[in-house]
């Protein structure tokens, strides 16, 4: 046993701040306890999805071979370093949104199979990543994390409540998962226990606890404990100049400038930081074990965002999902990019013999392949390797196959987490091959 293992703690703390730490050699987390033989406790596997509307230009989502030797389409390029710890799963479909043919149908279920309720009405089921938190969830300080870059649309079209094109995560069947779209607030959550001491930085509140810590830990521990709080440290400073931008994103407003005083913390206002804020949020939740649970709605389906950092200004993303234009794969590729930056985050993150990104199912889809409405075979990439127990590198087709459901891959999937259930959503039969 290291000369340096000390007893289980696994929070840093200071006045109204509990902050978790990532994964340290010196400290017995995640399983074992003093004075015990077992071997030391692994990283906990993490699940998260990763959601953005209105499909992908329609020549360039695909993907062909494996592992090193496997190819790209142009819209997948920003995954080009993963390919050896990523599925390309092709054919899927969720046969309750066939029903609608419209945004809202197709959203409001991509995590769960459920019919949905038209009408205006609000009705839908339970999500995957909800369902593992309920199983799970208590034993981290924040059972899951909903976390989304565009606010939720409470209106009606064709006959479908747009709140279903706004959220991915439900808690029950009438209740979508409550939505946090402002960093700051996001941050909190995660690492204050009274919100209302926010005028203090984190870092300051546990700085005195930090230094008794690294008197009892190992050299490389110390050196990754100090990355770890630079990282917090950065995040707490970009949020604090989040916001003060002038580059508006999404609905043009009707004033030039605002008639009310600026808030404190707000949703920032360029959408590139804006995502790359809630991304680096995923991974802190990630890495300091304070959920295992994650969801990320880079924009709604039906979105309004635009898109100035990409000199594509002149269009909102849904019309421009219309359009199989140069601009359109522009947009799709920045949202890749926002998935290949979470997983190089993850990836960077040593957990023992793997990383977090190794100890992660990191699952990225939208509800349609292109914005004309094809939800005949839904987009989906994974990746991470699930604590080693998926095997990454490969396309899988399931377009000609008898079961093919969305649902029957999460079936699968949650047989990786320990949760084995005869029925999901339209599904009883796991899917093949994961």
């Amino acid at each position: 046993m290291s000369a340096y293992l000390t007893t289980r703690r696994t929070m840093l703390r200071g006045l109204g701040v509990a902050m978790a730490l990532p994964w340290l050699e010196s400290l017995q987390v995640w399983g074992q306890e003093a004075g015990t033989t077992a071997v030391k406790g692994e990283a906990p596997v993490r699940f998260a999805a990763l959601f953005s509307g209105n499909g992908f230009h329609r020549d360039h989502w695909w993907a062909k071979g494996a592992g090193k030797s496997m190819e790209l389409g142009p819209v997948l390029k920003p995954l080009t370093e993963f390919r050896e710890r990523l599925l390309f799963i092709r054919g899927l479909y969720n046969e309750e949104a066939l029903k609608g043919n419209i945004h809202s149908s197709q959203t409001g279920n991509i995590l769960s199979g459920a019919p949905l309720e038209s009408g205006g009405g609000i009705r839908s089921g339970i999500s995957i990543d909800q369902l593992l938190a309920k199983h799970y969830g208590q034993t981290t300080k924040v059972p899951s994390l909903v976390l989304g870059c565009e606010k939720s649309n409470p209106s009606v079209h064709k006959n479908y409540s747009m709140l279903y094109s706004s959220h991915i995560s439900w808690s029950s069947p009438t209740t979508p998962t409550p939505l946090e779209v402002y960093p700051a607030l996001a941050f909190d959550r995660l690492f204050r226990q009274d919100a209302s001491k926010s005028d203090q930085s984190v870092l300051d509140a546990v700085l005195s606890d930090a230094k008794d810590l690294r008197r009892g830990i190992s050299r490389s521990d110390k050196q990754k404990l100090d990355e770890y709080l630079n990282s917090v440290r950065e995040v707490e400073q970009r949020i604090e100049r989040a916001g003060q931008r002038g580059e508006l994103q999404g609905w043009r407003p009707a004033l030039d400038k605002p008639n009310i005083p600026r808030p404190a913390d707000g949703i920032p206002q360029d959408i590139a930081d804006h995502m790359r804020l809630m991304c680096d949020i995923l991974v802190l939740a990630f890495q300091t074990d304070s959920t295992r649970l994650c969801t990320l709605k880079l924009n709604n389906d039906h979105s309004s965002l635009r898109f100035p950092n990409l000199g594509v200004d002149y269009m909102i993303h849904h019309l421009l999902s219309h359009q199989e234009s140069e601009d359109w794969l522009k947009v799709n590729q920045f949202f890749l990019e926002q998935v290949a930056y979470v997983a190089r985050k993850l990836d960077a993150i040593q957990e023992g013999s793997r990383t977090a990104l190794d100890n992660s199912i990191i699952m990225y889809c939208s509800s349609m392949l292109t914005g004309s409405h094809d939800a005949t075979k839904l987009p989906v990439v994974i990746l991470g390797r699930g604590g080693g127990k998926l095997e990454t590198g490969r396309v899988l087709d399931y377009l000609d196959k008898p079961n093919r459901k969305m649902c029957s891959l999460y079936l699968s999937l949650m047989d990786k987490y320990g949760l084995h259930l005869d029925q999901f959503g339209d599904s009883n039969e796991r899917l093949a091959e994961i």
